[in-house]
Parts: structure tokens; sequence; C-alpha cells
């Protein structure tokens, strides 16, 4: 089983959005039932596992202007939602019999441990998935940038950027039928094409470090242990000499 892996070690990003499901808001019963079978699944075999989680399905940072929040405050506001949704798909992993343990950059020591990279390390190879919560624990970086920083921490083979799309296109697939998939991409065609995939912060932390991005869909289902076994699906982003 795990000899088959091609990824041994992953970090998953998942917005908080696709948590969301069809209302657009909140937590979705059937989305993170969804999930807890993906993480658990790839856990299974053998992966160890990690997910950086966002909070816009509860409040979105970078929206606080239309509040009259100055942005840093509205930032904190979507770092502790990120922290409610983190607490739930744990207790969604653990339903499946999968230990979990989330690991806050904001210290909230009665629901969360406190983000130690040593720590968060241990606990992966104690056969752990771990939830990061609470993006760097700083104003004006988004949760892309959180996920390629802990990747990179962690000595992750692989960031799994989990979206609703099967990749990334060269048109919004979901307003152009004729959108085109585009299976490979550097990290300069990212930048230099602003193509959304991850913010400009994070794209350059990967590339910096040569952390492959595989771009995905998951909410279909079996398609996280698919890539973590070497499938070629959705987009791969590296530096362009694989």
């Amino acid at each position: 089983m795990a000899g088959a892996l091609a990824y041994r070690r992953v970090l998953v990003k998942m917005s908080g959005e696709a948590l969301a499901g069809p209302a657009g808001f909140g937590i979705d019963d059937e989305r993170l039932a969804l999930f807890a079978r993906e993480i658990a699944a790839v856990h299974a075999i053998g992966t160890e596992l990690a997910v950086v989680i966002g909070g816009g399905n509860i409040f979105r940072g970078g929206s606080g202007n239309t509040h009259g929040i100055e942005r840093a405050t509205a930032d904190y506001m979507g770092m502790i939602a990120t922290i409610m949704n983190a607490l739930a798909l744990q207790a969604a992993v653990e339903a499946k019999g999968v230990q979990t343990r989330v690991l806050s950059a904001l210290e909230m020591k009665e629901v969360a441990e406190p983000y130690i990279r040593r720590r968060a390390t241990r606990h992966l190879e104690k056969g752990r998935v771990v939830i990061f919560a609470a993006g760097t624990g700083n104003p004006f970086f988004t949760t892309d940038t959180a996920a390629a920083l802990r990747a990179v921490e962690i000595g992750a083979d692989v960031l799994v950027k989990a979206t609703r799309v099967d990749g990334v296109y060269d048109a919004d697939p979901e307003k152009n039928p004729d959108a085109r998939l585009l299976p490979e991409l550097t990290y300069l065609d990212v930048l230099s094409q602003k193509l959304g995939v991850m913010d400009s912060t994070a794209i350059s932390l990967c590339m910096e470090n040569d952390l492959p991005v595989r771009v995905i869909n998951l909410l279909q289902a079996g398609n996280l242990e698919r890539v973590v076994r070497g499938e070629p699906l959705g987009t791969l982003v590296h530096g362009g000499g694989r």
C-alpha cells in the first residue's frame, strides 16, 4: 500500500468556501463529510497529511472594509473563522476514526494547540492528521500563503490546492464552456499570466523552495488519493525542470 505512494507527506489547502456548499455560507454537512472521507482514505494508505483551511464561508478578511472594519482587524476575524472551520473538520475526521490535531497560529489554548513546527512534524510522524488554523497569525497574508509556508516548514512533498474545478484553465470554466485545462504550468507562468492559482506571495514561496503545487477538484470523490498515488490529475505547477 504505502509503497505505491508518489507523495508521502502532503499538505492540502482547502478554501472555507468549499465547506459552504450550495448555500454559499456556513458549513454544509455533506461537504464536511465528503472532505472527511477523502482525508481518512488518504490517511489509511500511509500518507502523512496536513491541512490548511480558509475561513471565507464565515468571514473573509479582505471584505472587512465593506463593513467599516479596518483591514488588520478584519484579517484577524478571518483567522478566527478558520479556527471554527478547523474544529469542524477535526470533529468530522475523528468521527472516521482518525486522530487529528488542530494547531493554531493564534493562541487559543482551550481548543487548539499553539503552532510549533517541531510539534507539527512529530504529530505527522505519529500518524496524526494535522490541521493548521489561523493562517500565518499575521494580517495581510492569505491562507494560500499560510499553506505554502506550512508546507515548506514541515517538508511536504507537494502542496495540493483543492478547488471546485478540475484544475487551472485558460478561462473561467464556470463561465466559458470552451475553457481549456492546462495540465502543467511553471511558477513563472502563473506569476506572469496572473492565473490566480494562488496569490503571488504563495507562488513565489513555492518557487523559491521548489515545492510542486497540484491543483485538483476535491469535490470528486477519490481525487485526493489518486493524486497521492501519482495520477496526473488537474494541473501541476512546478519549476519546469521535471
